[in-house]
Formats: C-alpha cells, structure tokens, sequence
C-alpha cells in the first residue's frame, strides 16, 4: 500500500525534523563544512578518547591506553588445514561461540579468476560454488586463552564485499560481482547472497545462492526482526545503485538453513521511490543537504529480479526509484536500518559530499539524513574524515565507521549530537615513501559482550582486536 502524501505529513509533523530515535543512536548530525570537527581536546566538552599515538610497529595508531592484537594476517597466519589465510579482509560480523569463544565470519572481497591472487580463499571440499571464483568467507574462531583457529566457511564466490548477520545467528555474505558465467573465466553466475552459519560447518556444505535477494553488485543486508524483511544495499554506478526491500513469502519462518527451503522467486523484491514532505519526487539521495532532511518511502517491485538480460538497476525508468551512489554498509540498530551513502560527486544529479548516512524507519516508513560529510578539501592531511563504508552500532553510544576514502584512512565515532572523533588510524604505509598509500578499513563490529573492537585492514588483510577505556561518549 503505498504511503500517500497525508500519511507522510503527519508522520514527519509528529516525528519533527530530527526523528529523535530511542536506544544507542538519536539524531546525528555532522554539518558539511565540519570536516575537521574532532574533538580529542581534555575539556568537560571533550568527546572521543584523546590523539591518535604513531605506532612503532607501523600498523594501527591508538589513543593512549588502548591496545591492538592482529588475530589474522594474509600470507602469515594459517588455516587449519594449512594454507595461509586470505587476502582482502571485509566485513565481518561476531557471534557468542561455545565454551566462551567469539566466532567471526570475515568476508574476503577478491574478484575475478583465482589465478589473479596469490591468497584466494582455498576450495574446500563441499563448500565451493564456482571453482573458478576466488573469493569467499572464513570463519575465526577466538578462545579465552587466546588462542585462534580458522577455516573456510564459503569458497567460489566473487567479490564478497560486505553482509549482515542474522537474528538467528547466521551470516549473509553478499557478492559485489554479478558476472555472469563464461565472463572473466566464471561457470556460473554470480552476484548472489549465501548464508553462512559460522557454529554449524556441515549446514555450509552445498552453497546454494539465495536468488530470491536478486542479482546484482550487493553490498550489504540487514534482517528487520520484528516484521521479517530484507532490506540491501547495491554498489553501482550508470546509473546509480539502490536500496532493496526483500518481502518474505506469507508464512514463513525465520532460522538457521530456512532460507534454502525458498524458491528463487519466493517473496517479493522492491527499490524505494522517496518523496519529500510536498509530495514531490526525489530522484537521488544526493539531493539532501541538511541533516535531518526526511523522505517519504514507497515501494516498486523489481520487475525481473535475477537480471537475464538488464542489470537491475537499469530495469526502471525515469521517476520510477530513487537511487545513489556508493551505496555500502548497512546496521539494524534502534528498530531501523542505518544505510551509508559513500559519496556523490559528477554521477549524482544533487550536490557533492563525501559521506551519508541514513536510518530508515520501517514504522513510518521514512528515509532521514543522520550524518553528513562535505567534500573532503585534502584527504592527506590527518584529522578529516571522508568516504564512510562499513558501519555498526556502538553499545557505547553512537556509531562506528570505517572509512573508504582518499588519503589516510581511520576509525571513527558519530555521536548523537553530531561531532565527530578519531578511534585508530591506519599506519600501515602500502605505496613508497614519497607516495604514500593507505588501505580502508572494513568490517568494523563489536564482540558479543561489547569490550573488544573488531576491525579489518583490507590490503594486505589483516584483521585486528582493539581493546580500551571505552565508555560512554558525551552526547550519545
């Protein structure tokens, strides 16, 4: 049904602007030309936890009193079954193991033919979809002494850039990849989400692609508990990607392995078509120019899903969806999907930035604009931050983001009230000396218990354990 212009006025005038939201994340609002605005000064006003120190090692500069640990290290830690772990380390997400462990399902996003890497996720015997792929997923396991084992979950996949865990206990790792099969040496098509189950390694065997999700360059998924959707992002370009709403088939039951049971064309499929509060139709999400902006949602079915002959995205024409660009990583927090929107710059028909972030309300069926980044004048110099990816929640208030973007790449928290701080900075130098060369940050998600911060370094793939004082940060 869709949202009628009446509906949607109301809602925004019981909402106000801001869409105060309950839990760790209220209204959050960088301003544009507040690029720079960190706070690490020793003041009442003070946010964040101090500067960034230099580490002597050349990995992760911290605040004072905060430490790092590399749990998985591409080409020098190992499997259990001996081969060095994979390269390009992205999202990742942890859940309670047993005997006190923390499972992590760590995706590596590595394109194309296996022969293109020199650390492919290895083929492991019942748990490869295309030979020919490279990418995939490990699952890490981290015991109280310390200890850490790890093993493939999913091989023979593409790409497999970013996710979402599910209610249940499960991850959904998503290909940013949809060659089809017989392209750049694939047999079979890609573009799909598969489910992996980081407790159970025989219900990974068989990978079966969850179609149902659609084919397309995905980028993340979120499970809305409560009523059941999907909800994914694409990362696309020419035109620009979009924000999917997966509807379940009527009846259907949540829980570990459920998701094979359905048929590649089971629920219904559907991109947003926003509108603004004088009923008017956006086009983009780089429309939006102040923080607290909100967009009605209605809902447009996808009308061939597993994209035979047109890419998705290009299935609608004009004034049918609203879309934009570097749409990345999502997180279910405070009853909502909190959506990033990379960057805008010529491909967007709105105004240039260097970073969004928007929490959609299934409720009230609204799109609201938390974060906002203007354009980044120098991503070399420290102390900006530009081109936000992979997001989560913080069970100290706020959020958490990692940055994709030129220059030096960081760690760094929103609070409630908009400002901004440092968390760790990217040391690791992979260009010379006099070109120097940083690589993102990604899959950043806290443990179970909230006391340790999880976090990639894409290239060469390494995955890190930051510990702290973390407290409540003022504003949240």
């Amino acid at each position: 049904m869709p949202l009628t212009r009446r509906d949607f006025a109301r809602r925004t005038a019981i909402t106000g602007a801001g869409v105060a939201l309950s839990g760790s994340v209220g209204a959050l609002a960088t301003a544009p030309n507040a690029l720079a605005a960190t706070d690490t000064e020793a003041t009442e006003t003070a946010i964040g936890y101090g500067p960034l120190i230099p580490d002597p090692d050349g990995i992760l500069a911290l605040p004072e009193g905060f430490t790092y640990r590399v749990i998985t290290y591409s080409g020098r830690t190992k499997l259990e079954s001996g081969e060095f772990t994979p390269s390009n380390h992205d999202g990742t997400a942890t859940f309670r193991g047993p005997r006190g462990t923390t499972l992590l399902v760590n995706n590596h996003e590595l394109k194309g033919p296996r022969a293109n890497w020199k650390y492919p996720v290895p083929l492991t015997e019942g748990l490869v979809y295309d030979p020919a792929a490279s990418g995939g997923c490990t699952v890490v396991e981290v015991r109280p002494d310390g200890r850490v084992a790890e093993w493939v979950g999913i091989a023979g996949t593409s790409t497999n850039c970013a996710g979402g865990s599910t209610p249940w206990g499960t991850w959904l790792t998503c290909e940013e990849n949809s060659d089809k099969a017989g392209v750049n040496g694939m047999t079979k098509d890609h573009g799909y989400v598969f489910e992996v189950d980081p407790a159970d390694r025989r219900a990974n065997r068989d990978p079966k692609p969850l179609k149902f999700f659609g084919r397309y360059d995905h980028e993340a998924v979120v499970i809305d508990p409560k009523r059941g959707h999907a909800y994914l992002t694409e990362d696309a370009a020419g035109p620009n990607g979009l924000f999917f709403r997966w509807t379940p088939p009527k009846g259907f039951e949540y829980g570990p392995g459920r998701f094979r049971a359905l048929a590649d064309d089971a629920g219904v499929l559907q991109a947003p078509r926003c509108f603004d509060s004088g009923g008017r139709y956006v086009d983009d999400l780089s429309r939006a120019t102040k923080v607290g902006t909100v967009y009605g949602v209605d809902w447009v079915d996808v009308p061939d899903r597993d994209a035979r002959t047109v890419a998705v995205r290009k299935q609608f024409g004009a004034d049918e969806v609203t879309r934009a660009r570097k749409l990345e990583g999502m997180w279910w927090g405070d009853s909502g999907a909190y959506i990033v929107s990379s960057y805008a710059r010529e491909e967007s028909p709105g105004a240039a930035h260097d970073g969004q972030v928007w929490f959609y309300d299934p409720k009230r069926r609204t799109l609201t604009l938390k974060v906002l980044l203007g354009v980044n004048p120098d991503p070399s110099v420290d102390g900006a931050f530009d081109g936000p990816d992979n997001i989560t929640v913080s069970p100290f208030g706020g959020l958490v983001l990692a940055e994709d973007g030129e220059g030096v790449s960081h760690l760094f928290g929103a609070t409630d009230s908009g400002r901004t701080y440092p968390i760790a900075r990217n040391d690791l130098n992979i260009g010379t000396e006099e070109e120097p060369e940083y690589s993102e940050f990604a899959g950043v998600t806290f443990s179970p218990d909230g006391k340790t911060l999880f976090a990639n370094i894409q290239s060469p793939g390494i995955l890190l354990a930051v510990t702290g004082p973390w407290k409540r940060q003022k504003g949240c």
